[in-house]
């Protein structure tokens, strides 16, 4: 608990995604077995983070306003509204969604806040290449997230607050894709014109593509949303135009995330070891397939049908190796010594 990663709720956002994605192809004692594991996870590393918080607060607060460390606290957010997401689709409560959206917003609020502006007047701050990753685009993440639990909610949710909640859902997207936009510029930056190392490459730098993928996800529910909406039907070709975009862009990430995950673990020899981290690159796995399989269906692209399951299995293979491996962690933490 005292080093407790405040990105653990990683897990909790994988196991998510993986559990919608189940639940679209028809898997259903897959996908609620998950969800029902994600409720366990959820309530578990929730409790060891405020637990961490009232014990350790000066390690918790140090973490919340470390340039490396800090970002991480943003899957909280996410983690919320993707159990917010389950609730609603899998088990059908709208009650549970809003206290998840409305859970979700306020640590968004309080985090996005507290971070930016401690990181902003800061006196002493690390080099970039030093403390820019992958997670900090779980800023962006955590936002998108919201913005698909809201028009996930406003789809069921009755007049007249239907069209106030499409409009915080639409409000969220655009500040989401423009806040990927400021750093996706920084880490691309950072990784042409500076030295990289194979530990420099963390396994959320698989968060370029996932926070593409949940941007294009929210897209497409807007989009769905539009016929409840006239404001969002005004602005139907920008919304399909930029759910496309983000597509697109994520898409791109792929095959470049792949060379340099060979480059790192085959031709560098870096060890394979289980992180919490790695939660960080299941979870764009199955981000991209639910959003795949989401915008082939509310735009009718057949053609991008078959490349939903295909990524969708990747990511089921990536979230078993991940468990394994803190399967394996739990238990030599646990167990006696001299029982192992």
């Amino acid at each position: 608990m005292k080093h407790l990663s405040p990105a653990y709720f990683a897990l909790v956002m994988a196991t998510g995604i993986v559990s919608i994605g189940a639940w679209n192809f028809q898997f259903l004692a897959l996908a609620v077995t998950l969800f029902f594991f994600n409720l366990i996870a959820y309530t578990v590393v929730a409790g060891l983070t405020a637990l961490r918080a009232i014990i350790y607060p000066r390690l918790f607060f140090t973490d919340l306003v470390d340039h490396q460390i800090g970002p991480g606290f943003f899957t909280a957010v996410a983690g919320s509204c993707i159990l917010g997401a389950q609730l609603l689709l899998l088990a059908h409560s709208l009650a549970g969604a809003i206290v998840f959206l409305a859970l979700g917003t306020m640590l968004w609020v309080g985090l996005t806040y507290t971070i930016f502006v401690a990181l902003t007047i800061k006196r002493k701050k690390p080099p970039i290449e030093k403390s820019l990753t992958g997670a900090w685009l779980m800023a962006v993440v955590a936002t998108q997230a919201i913005a698909v639990l809201a028009a996930l909610i406003a789809h069921e949710w009755p007049q007249p607050l239907r069209l106030e909640l499409n409009f915080f859902a639409l409000s969220l997207w655009l500040w989401g894709g423009m806040f990927y936009i400021w750093i996706i510029s920084l880490i691309f930056y950072r990784y042409t014109f500076f030295i990289l190392s194979p530990g420099d490459l963390t396994p959320p730098s698989w968060i370029n593509m996932g926070a593409m993928a949940i941007s294009t996800l929210a897209g497409a529910e807007l989009v769905r949303n539009s016929s409840d909406a006239p404001f969002l039907a005004s602005l139907l070709p920008f919304l399909k135009g930029f759910t496309v975009f983000y597509w697109a862009t994520g898409t791109w990430w792929i095959p470049m995330l792949l060379a340099l995950g060979m480059w790192r673990y085959l031709i560098q020899r870096f060890p394979l070891r289980y992180h919490p981290l790695y939660w960080g690159a299941v979870f764009p796995l199955g981000m991209y397939s639910v959003a795949t399989m989401q915008m082939a269906t509310v735009f009718d692209f057949p053609f991008l049908a078959p490349l939903s399951p295909v990524v969708f299995a990747a990511a089921l293979v990536a979230w078993t190796l991940a468990c394994i491996g803190l399967v394996r962690k739990l238990t030599k933490l646990l167990l006696p010594r001299k029982t192992r």
